[in-house]
């Protein structure tokens, strides 16, 4: 049996070591109660989230008991090992409780009879292996302390553990290369290591060979060939973790354990100690905490998205409702001018089948009626048939006695006519006498003219000169006064270019007077149209103009009455730029005219009472002017007319107010809708170094106004509006620079008259003294012209006295030659013979006629009395019939009224019929199918109503069916369309961009459903995770802790561990806090702040917390007690002694290269001191301590028997 030191009181060796110090306990006292006080937070909270678990469930509890950790294959690496997932409603996963905390506690597989743990060391065999040739030896079950000189070998076994169980050379931080770990001057070596099995099964063999010449190796497991993977998959199955730190630490990984990052100390605690599904819950928590983290970023993403197309709709969902309110009332219009027809055509059918049953019981009473009164009816017939025929014979004898009478009448016409030719040649024969007078006074009277005009001609002519004579006294005169003439000559034509140039002068003025006329009057409209829409600023406008003097520069009149639209197919494009308020302002071109005009007109009243106006003023500054979206060529490309700035007049001090307030330098113009909306929006939208893109654009009759958002994705939007009838700019105003064109011209004009005028009156009055000095000549001339005119009276006197004297002697001729009056008689006489003749031949004629006529006349008589007779009998019976048939004769009036009546419905049903049909066919589909749908409901209603009236039940509920008149249908349609009326239209391109944005939405809003089910459903597994997790961590911690803080106690200092959360769980760790002074407070442990020794201390104290937790086979540790003062080192080794010599403890390696005297010692522990030198024993049992031990046992019995 191993020897047991003593531990002594106290250590005089122990730097600074007042083991009561007041300091240190008082920390301590503190340090225990913040633990007490976390522990009973973190166990409160975690009982509590229990107990909740266990209400919800329960179920998941009970399906756990009775379950071995050991029989599930996934115990280690699954996080829910041995329980069985349930599931929701929902198919989800839930957590089924804190598991971790009702599980027993599994460190390590079942310990065998020879007291190894499955996968613990029982045999290391190294050859040629760094310092050794050859080594064998076996370590204990638990503590195996293996001592022995510096450079011996010691980490040569930690090294021969590491790499013959085929872990990388990297955890050893010593050599990388395996060849370097071949003995020198040797050509290989190997490995051999032997562990435990599990129970009932052979124990594991691994022989890894190593080349000096080569970096691989050779595995053989249990004697077989055996890949590096399968070595691998062994450890795996043994829970080996010879690379984790806090199961296996080299000497040259002492300094690596204090640097690790306290996450890194979370994740190897894990592995090496506490439950074994802490790992992979934890994994499982940082990759689902990734994977939350990412959908929750894309959620908020997706969210703020949804939000902006929310808001966006949301603005435009006026617009759009009330497009759908005018596609519904359109479509109700539509439907109503369906049904008008329809009901038009079911009433005219209803009063026609009205009207036809009242015709057909009329026709069946004048039928009765007739029939009743047939008889006297037939023999009506037959006398109306007589007395037709009568009346034909009646008719023939007339037009026979007509005949005579007109031959009698033509004889007797032909008489008259000759009596009366008889008459007019007696009164010519009376007229002879007197004629014949007459023509004598005529001759006479005749020849006196004639000699009258014989001596006219006859007299003498008086003394004249001659033509020729008067000619030369002409042309003398002429000559004389030709240089006068001249003379006036010259001033006429200035006289006539002087009236010429007045004239034009007055051509222009009324010219210019005419414009300025035309201006003034569209000025006075304006002014006008200002008035009624707004008197303030009117009132303003007439100040302005009054009040000029006022101000240092122009202030321009508002955009209404100064801007013109060059070309008025712009108009609506150009006045959709402008807003009400911009209409109306005032543009001034220094602030001190601005603050001029708001004092008088804002201020103080100048208007004489309280007024408002918009005044406007912004300092010239053209960097501070975005400039166009788009080029000149970018304009032609897109199809644009130009910028809205190209087609107005305006004052040139009005530009700036025009590009810097309305930008229509920057407002594109195409009066066709042919531009490619979606291109130019791109290109608006393009950002400036000024200012982060969007401009204004009219394509055809919508206004779009592009803007660029300045948050997020900085997504281009486009809003739209109608292009209205311009109402402000139809009207020309006044451009100020025409008008004094105008007034200059005007002056011009009214200057040139004057000088005109002057001129005249200088020409005009040497026109006078022409004329006084003309008057001479002109006497001369008259006198010459007067005596003209009497040759030409003397000649004109002779040519008419000639010309009557021809006449008179034709007419006497004429009347000499005419017959005498006695031929003329006998001409009459034997002509009135020939008539009486003629007329006795008549007279005869006429009277053989009139004997003729007499027995016609008889015979037509005696027809025409037989037809009065039968025309009697037939009036009298007809009157007897009418008095007979009085009721027939009033049915059939009403009969026949009712048939004209029936004749117009049934033509005004069909042409109803006709124009319903041609309605219903002509509408679109949907209201087809509308009106089908109401036209089944109405039949099916109608037929109800019918079916309930025959079996004396209540009629059927007429809701929905379509039962109005058509005046009803009418009064709707009208209150329709005074609705559509005051809808106004909306651009169809909102409505689509609505529409689509909408569906997005609603795309977005499931794809966030889904993926918020998603991150749902992740958080439930974290959740179930971290409830499995954190408490299973937390006690795990808690018991390392509560170990730890102990054994410093027992070393007069203080220590603790503690859980740094985070919501990151990869950055959640396990702070190291120690304090090994009294004037220092607890510290984490850092590659950096502490020394040396005080990290090796804390290292091995922390190990040793974690020996009674850790689930490994076997543990090392090489050199941990370097630096370290003897009272520490001795308390660490008494310590480690204590835990790891526990009957439930593993295998632990402590490697040490010195001894303290009197430690303690346990039965449990093996010391294996490594011999190593130049020269050894060949013996092999030379070195075995035991037997050496009981030698020396054998030598003392003997010496002292022999005594």
């Amino acid at each position: 049996m191993p020897r047991r030191g003593v531990v002594a009181d106290n250590d005089d060796d122990v730097p600074g070591s007042s083991l009561a110090s007041t300091a240190v306990k008082e920390e301590k006292v503190r340090v225990k109660e913040e633990k007490s006080k976390s522990k009973g937070k973190q166990r409160a909270r975690v009982d509590a989230e229990d107990d909740e678990d266990g209400e919800q469930n329960g179920a998941g509890d009970q399906d756990a008991e009775g379950e071995d950790d050991t029989g599930d294959p996934e115990g280690v690496d699954s996080p829910r090992g041995a329980k069985r997932t349930r599931l929701n409603e929902e198919g989800e996963s839930r957590p089924g409780g804190s598991g971790s905390q009702h599980l027993p506690k599994k460190k390590t597989l079942p310990r065998d009879v020879d007291g190894y743990i499955p996968g613990s060391i029982v045999r290391i065999q190294l050859h040629n292996f760094v310092t050794y040739d050859f080594v064998e030896f076996r370590p204990g079950p638990y503590l195996n302390m293996i001592v022995g000189p510096n450079g011996t070998g010691k980490s040569s076994i930690a090294c021969s553990i590491a790499l013959g169980l085929n872990f990388p050379p990297s955890i050893l931080g010593r050599a990388s290369e395996l060849n370097s770990f071949v003995k020198i001057g040797t050509e290989g070596g190997y490995i051999e290591i032997e562990l435990k099995g599990p129970k009932g099964k052979r124990n594991v063999i691994i022989r890894r060979t190593l080349s000096a010449t080569s970096k691989s190796s050779n595995f053989t497991l249990n004697g077989n060939a055996a890949s590096g993977n399968e070595i691998k998959h062994k450890m795996t199955e043994l829970n080996v973790q010879v690379g984790n730190l806090c199961s296996f630490l080299p000497q040259d990984k002492v300094s690596e354990f204090a640097a690790m990052t306290p996450q890194q100390l979370l994740r190897e605690t894990q592995r090496a100690a506490g439950d074994e599904r802490l790992t992979s819950w934890h994994d499982t928590l940082i990759s689902a905490g990734k994977d939350l983290k990412a959908m929750q970023l894309q959620i908020k993403g997706e969210q703020e998205q949804l939000r902006q197309m929310v808001e966006r709709n949301e603005g435009i969902e006026r617009d759009v409702q009330r497009y759908k309110d005018r596609k519904k009332i359109e479509h109700e219009i539509a439907f109503l001018n369906v049904l008008i027809p329809v009901a038009t055509y079911r009433e005219t059918l209803i009063r026609f089948k009205e009207i036809k049953a009242n015709q057909r019981r009329l026709h069946e009473k004048v039928t009765k009626l007739k029939a009743k009164n047939a008889p006297a009816h037939e023999f009506l017939k037959k006398l109306d048939a007589s007395h037709k025929a009568l009346d034909k014979v009646r008719d023939d004898k007339k037009k026979i006695v007509s005949a005579h009478v007109k031959r009698m009448q033509a004889k007797h016409t032909a008489n008259d006519k000759l009596e009366t030719d008889a008459e007019d040649i007696n009164m010519k024969l009376g007229q002879l006498k007197r004629a014949e007078k007459e023509r004598t006074i005529k001759i006479k009277s005749l020849g006196n003219d004639i000699k009258k005009q014989e001596d006219e001609l006859a007299r003498d002519p008086p003394e004249l000169p001659s033509q020729e004579q008067l000619n030369d006294e002409a042309r003398q005169i002429n000559l004389e006064r030709q240089s006068l003439i001249a003379r006036r000559g010259e001033l006429d034509q200035q006289l006539e270019s002087l009236v010429v140039r007045k004239t034009d002068a007055k051509h222009e003025y009324d010219k210019g007077a005419a414009e300025l006329k035309k201006l003034d009057d569209a000025d006075a409209r304006k002014l006008a149209m200002m008035y009624r829409w707004d008197r303030e600023t009117h009132d303003a406008i007439k100040w302005l103009r009054s009040n000029k003097h006022l101000f240092k520069a122009q202030v321009f009149e508002p955009p209404f009455m100064c801007v013109t639209v060059k070309d008025k197919r712009y108009a609506n494009a150009v006045e959709a730029c402008f807003s009400a308020g911009q209409m109306k302002t005032f543009v001034a071109q220094s602030q001190e005219d601005c603050d001029t005009l708001n004092h008088h007109i804002n201020d103080s009243g100048a208007l004489g009472r309280k007024a408002r106006i918009t005044t406007w003023f912004r300092a010239h500054q053209e960097d501070m002017l975005v400039p166009p979206p788009m080029s000149r060529e970018e304009l032609a490309e897109l199809h644009f007319d130009g910028y809205a700035l190209d087609y107005i007049d305006y004052p040139e001090g009005l530009q700036w107010f025009l590009r810097r307030e309305l930008n229509l330098h920057r407002t594109a113009i195409a009066l066709k809708a042919n531009v490619d909306v979606n291109r130019t929006m791109e290109v608006v939208a393009r950002p400036g170094h000024n200012h982060p893109g969007g401009a204004n654009f009219i394509n055809g009759t919508t206004m779009n106004i592009v803007s660029r958002s300045r948050y997020g994705r900085k997504a281009v939007g486009n809003m739209t509006r109608d292009v209205h009838q311009a109402r402000n700019f139809v009207i020309p105003t006044i451009d100020p620079e025409t008008k004094r064109k105008y007034d200059e011209m005007m002056a011009a004009a009214v200057q040139e008259k004057q000088l005109c005028d002057e001129a005249m009156a200088g020409v005009n009055k040497k026109l006078d003294d022409v004329a006084e000095e003309d008057k001479s000549f002109v006497a001369r001339i008259n006198s010459v012209k007067s005596r003209r005119e009497e040759i030409k009276n003397e000649q004109k006197r002779i040519a008419t006295a000639q010309s009557r004297l021809i006449r008179l002697r034709d007419q006497l001729k004429q009347y000499m030659s005419q017959p005498s009056a006695d031929e003329e008689r006998k001409k009459l006489r034997k002509k009135l013979l020939s008539i009486s003749q003629q007329r006795m031949i008549n007279a005869k004629d006429y009277t053989n006629l009139a004997h003729a006529i007499v027995p016609e006349a008889q015979t037509c008589a005696y027809a025409g009395i037989q037809y009065l007779q039968v025309g009697a009998n037939r009036a009298a019976l007809q009157e007897l019939c009418n008095k007979k048939d009085e009721k027939f004769q009033t049915a059939l009036g009403e009969f026949n009224e009712v048939n004209e009546a029936f004749i117009q419905i049934k033509e005004e049903t069909k042409r109803c019929l006709a124009e319903n049909r041609q309605i219903v066919d002509e509408a679109p589909e949907d209201i087809r199918e509308e009106y089908a749908e109401s036209e089944r409901v109405r039949v099916a209603y109608e037929m109800a109503l019918e079916e309930s009236k025959k079996n004396g039940t209540p009629p059927p509920d007429p809701e929905g069916v379509e039962l109005r008149s058509r005046e009803e249908l009418e009064n709707e349609l009208e209150r329709q369309r005074a609705k559509l009326d005051l809808n106004l239209n909306t651009n169809p391109g909102v409505v689509e961009q609505y529409e689509k944005r909408k569906r997005d939405i609603e795309q977005l809003e499931k794809t966030l459903e889904e993926r918020q089910k998603k991150a749902d459903k992740v958080e439930r597994n974290i959740k179930n995770a971290r409830d499995n997790w954190q408490p299973a961590l937390e006690k795990l911690v808690a018991s390392i802790g509560e170990k730890f803080s102990a054994a410093f106690d027992r070393i007069g200092c203080a220590g603790e561990i503690r859980i740094s959360e985070h919501e990151d769980y990869d950055k959640w760790a396990i702070d190291i806090l120690v304090k090994f002074r009294d004037s220092e407070k607890l510290q984490l442990l850092t590659g950096q702040r502490q020394s040396g020794g005080e990290r090796s201390l804390t290292t091995i104290l922390y190990l040793m917390s974690l020996t009674e937790e850790a689930r490994a086979p076997f543990s090392l540790v090489d050199e941990i007690n370097q630096g370290m003062d003897q009272r520490a080192e001795r308390t660490v080794h008494n310590s480690m002694v204590e835990v790891t010599c526990k009957e439930d403890s593993a295998q632990y390696f402590l490697i040490t290269p010195k001894l303290l005297p009197d430690l303690n010692y346990h039965e449990r522990m093996k010391i294996l001191c490594v011999n190593n030198g130049e020269w050894l024993p060949e013996e092999r049992d030379l070195g075995n301590m035991m037997n050496m031990i009981e030698g020396y046992v054998q030598r003392q019995g003997r010496a002292a028997n022999a005594v």
